[in-house]
């Protein structure tokens, strides 16, 4: 037995040997597996999948990703029959439902179940990109948003929608989509029971409910919520308006609100009132004014209890109360409580008139003055 085990030895060690990497001399008990290592030395990826022609330096890797295609997941959840495609997103997943959140992040003290995700989150905090596209040298924060993106330069859209045949480049993006088709909404808050069709949008929402601002602004250190809100915010710090309105010409710091002034321009009101079917320009004014169907006065004047149907409302009030005009006008220096009354003051300085009859285009300062110009026009066509 002994010269036998000697042998075994030796021969062990030999090959070992005969096994070892000639770029990191990394050594391999056995060829395959040296075959594989190679691969990912020299970036090869010999795996390719035949239904999206994305490539893979192992074949295992390969298998998994098939099962993507196929739909299969094998690894249920014990606890609430969730399925998965991998074993390790099972293992993650169940920490979930043992509440283990054991990396803690030292800036804001939020928790989370991986290493990888507290990883993530700390580059939000130090604005750090560290993956960079080697086609066009855009920067991400995370490995998965290069991944995708890079899906983008190769024309890869391997999910399609079989409502609309609109293509999406991942599974869980075509996932997200078909809820919208179906008004689906399965994510809900745990705190008031407002649903979304997306995580993404449940996390940001969460993050009100716990007064969770990971975003600070490196001027004034003001914290959001939301990274978007933080890029407007820097706007206003660089007084930048990079949205410009191609009729007009009014600039604006935010995409969405040329949008909305887009609007008044094409009189476009999308948002539709279920009990009474008038419209509005914008989602919160609609929100607004249901509130008036139901009644509802939920903000409250400390001062004289009188009640307000919006927040924003019960703020111009107490501007009232403390007498307090914060809106001077650069012109003439006329002062105003209210923003939206100084950008109406502004339009008789600059002469901007957005405001358009479409019956014979006279155009108007304010919307006020349209709609009384409109009632003439029907009054005219009354006597006719």
């Amino acid at each position: 037995n002994k010269p036998f085990t000697q042998t075994s030895s030796h021969n062990t060690h030999s090959n070992e040997e005969a096994c070892s990497c000639a770029v990191c001399s990394n050594s391999f008990t056995r060829e395959p597996y040296l075959n594989i290592h190679s691969h990912s030395q020299n970036n090869e990826k010999p795996f390719k999948c035949s239904l999206c022609n994305k490539s893979f330096p192992k074949k295992s890797t390969l298998n998994r990703h098939v099962s993507i295609h196929s739909n299969v997941k094998p690894f249920k959840c014990f606890i609430c029959n969730k399925s998965f495609t991998q074993k390790a997103h099972l293992y993650r997943h169940l920490r979930l439902h043992n509440n283990e959140k054991s990396f803690k992040c030292s800036l804001c003290n939020r928790s989370f179940v991986e290493k990888s995700q507290l990883t993530q989150h700390s580059h939000l905090h130090n604005n750090e990109k560290p993956f960079t596209c080697y086609i066009c040298n855009k920067l991400f924060t995370q490995k998965g948003n290069l991944k995708e993106h890079l899906r983008l330069h190769s024309n890869v859209e391997a999910f399609k929608c079989s409502v609309c045949n609109k293509s999406f480049t991942r599974k869980s993006s075509l996932n997200v989509h078909l809820h919208l088709h179906n008004n689906e909404k399965p994510f809900e808050c745990s705190f008031c029971n407002k649903s979304f069709s997306r995580k993404g949008s449940l996390n940001v929402h969460l993050r009100l409910h716990n007064n969770d601002k990971p975003f600070k602004c490196p001027v004034c250190n003001k914290s959001f919520t939301r990274k978007d809100s933080l890029n407007v915010h820097l706007h206003f710090h660089n007084n930048e308006k990079p949205f410009k309105c191609s009729i007009c010409s009014k600039l604006f710091t935010q995409k969405g609100s040329l949008n909305v002034h887009l609007r008044l321009h094409n009189n476009e009101k999308p948002f539709e009132c279920s009990v009474c079917n008038k419209l509005f320009t914008r989602k919160g004014n609609l929100n607004e004014h249901l509130r008036l169907h139901s009644n509802e006065e939920p903000f409250k004047c400390s001062i004289c209890n009188k009640l307000f149907i919006q927040k924003g409302s019960l703020n111009l009030h107490l501007r009232l109360h403390n007498n307090v005009k914060q809106f001077k006008c650069s012109f003439c220096g006329k002062s105003f409580t209210q923003k939206g009354s100084l950008n109406v003051h502004l339009r008789l300085h600059t002469n901007e008139k957005p405001f358009k009859c479409y019956f014979c285009s006279k155009s108007f300062t304010r919307k006020s003055q349209i709609t009384r110009h409109l009632h003439a026009h029907s009054n005219v066509k009354r006597l006719k």
